[in-house]
C-alpha cells in the first residue's frame, strides 16, 4: 500500500488541532502545559498570552497560582532555553536534556574552565542555590570569591547547565522580573529530577503535540540528538506518512488529523511560541519567505497572528494602560473580513494584556 501524502494544509490543520488553536479548550493550565510539553518562557509574559489564546476563560492568576504552589516551574529545558512546564514533567524529563546541555558547554566554553576542577565547581554552585534563591549575577559573584581568577561567565554557565535550577516567582505582573532568582530544583520541589533519560516518552509526547513530524523536526524542537534512532525503535507503534517534499513523517495512529479544509479562526501568538519553533521545516505554519520577518538577527521571535492557520503578520503592544495600542503589521494585503476578525480578537487580547485600556486602540500598519 502506498504511503499517504499529507499536504502542507493538512499538516497545518493537524498542528493547529493539537496546539488547541482551532478552538479554545475548557482545560486546566496544567493539562495544557502537559499536552504541549511546556511553553517557551525566555521572557515572562509570552506564556500567559500563549495560554490565553488556547484556554477558554484563562486568567492571569490561573498560572500565577500554580507557579506559587510549585505545581508549574520555569526552568531550562528544550533547546537550552527557559520553559514553563508542569513540575511532574520537569522532574521526569530534566535528565533527558543533560547530554544536550553538556554538548552546549563543550561547544561554547571549550577550555575556559581548564583551570578549575569542574566537579568541585558544580558542587559549590549547587550548594549556593540550596542555601537560598539567588540571581545569576549574585551566583557569579559568589563563584569568583570561591574560585579567584576563574572565568566568571564560564563558571556561571557551567553551573547553569549542570545544576537543575528553577526560577522562583515574585510579585511581578507576569510572575518574574527582569533579573529573576533561581533555586535548587530538588529543594524547591521536594525531590530531585529522575536520573534516567526518557527519550522514547519525550518523542511520543512531541508527536502528540506537533506531529506528524520527521526526525529532524524532533531534534529542532528539543535540541536533543538521536531522534532518528528513537523513532526507528518506536516505528512498530507509529503510523508513517510522506509530505509533499517526500520526507518520511511519523505520527501516533490515533492523533487528530482534521480535514485540510477545516475552517480556522484568527489567532494571536506570543513571541517565542513553540508552534512556530517546533519543526525544522516550518512551512506548515509559516511561509519560508516570511521567517526572516519573525526571527530577528538578535534571535528574538516576534509575536505573530494567524489568518487561515498560517502566520500572516506580526503584532506589538506599545504604551500601557489607557494609552496602550495594538499595532498589526501584515505581510501582505488583507481582506476586510480578516481585518474585522483580527480587530475583534485584538480587542480581547488588549483586555487581557492591558485591562486598564478602556478603549483599546488597534491599527494596521501598511503591508
Amino acid at each position: 500500500m502506498a504511503t499517504e501524502v499529507l499536504t502542507k494544509q493538512a499538516l497545518n490543520r493537524a498542528l493547529l488541532a493539537r496546539q488547541m488553536l482551532l478552538s479554545r479548550q475548557a482545560a486546566s493550565v496544567s493539562e495544557v502545559l502537559e499536552r504541549l510539553l511546556g511553553l517557551q518562557a525566555q521572557e515572562a509574559a509570552p506564556p500567559f498570552i500563549g495560554l490565553w489564546t488556547r484556554i477558554e476563560g484563562f486568567q492571569r492568576d490561573d498560572l500565577l497560582r500554580l507557579l506559587r504552589d510549585r505545581a508549574v516551574v520555569r526552568a531550562t529545558l528544550l533547546r537550552g532555553t527557559l520553559h514553563l512546564v508542569s513540575a511532574p514533567d520537569y522532574l521526569a524529563f530534566r535528565s533527558t536534556f543533560q547530554p544536550m546541555f553538556d554538548a552546549a558547554l563543550k561547544a561554547v566554553l571549550r577550555d575556559r574552565t581548564s583551570g578549575v576542577d569542574v566537579a568541585v565547581l558544580v558542587g559549590s554552585g549547587r550548594r549556593l542555590f540550596v542555601e537560598e534563591p539567588r540571581t545569576f549575577t549574585k551566583m557569579r559573584a559568589a563563584l569568583i570569591d570561591l574560585f579567584p581568577g576563574g572565568d566568571e561567565r564560564a563558571m556561571g554557565y557551567t553551573v547553569r547547565m549542570r545544576v537543575p535550577l528553577v526560577s522562583t516567582p515574585d510579585d511581578s505582573k507576569w510572575g518574574f522580573g527582569g533579573d529573576p532568582e533561581f533555586h535548587d530544583a530538588a529543594t524547591w520541589l521536594g525531590r530531585a529530577p529522575g536520573p534516567e533519560p526518557r527519550a522514547e516518552e519525550l518523542v511520543l509526547r512531541y508527536l502528540a503535540a506537533f506531529g506528524p513530524a520527521a526526525a529532524v523536526d524532533v531534534q529542532a524542537w528539543s535540541g536533543v540528538g538521536g531522534a532518528r534512532e528513537v523513532l526507528n525503535a518506536l516505528r512498530p507503534r507509529l503510523q508513517t506518512f510522506r509530505d509533499e517534499r517526500k520526507r518520511e513523517l511519523f505520527d501516533l495512529p490515533d492523533a487528530p488529523r482534521p480535514a485540510a479544509e477545516t475552517p480556522v479562526p484568527v489567532r494571536f501568538l506570543p513571541g517565542f511560541d513553540n508552534v512556530i519553533l517546533g519543526h525544522a521545516d516550518r512551512s506548515r505554519i509559516i511561509d519560508d519567505a516570511h521567517r526572516p520577518k519573525v526571527t530577528t538577527k538578535n534571535l528574538q521571535v516576534l509575536p505573530t497572528f494567524l489568518v487561515d492557520g498560517f502566520v500572516a503578520g506580526t503584532w506589538k503592544i506599545s504604551g500601557a494602560g489607557a494609552k496602550a495600542k495594538l499595532t498589526l503589521s501584515p505581510f501582505g494585503p488583507m481582506t476586510a473580513a480578516a481585518k474585522a476578525q483580527l480587530s475583534k480578537e485584538g480587542k480581547e487580547l488588549m483586555r487581557f494584556v492591558e485591562p486598564d485600556a478602556s478603549k483599546p486602540a488597534i491599527e494596521f500598519a501598511a503591508a
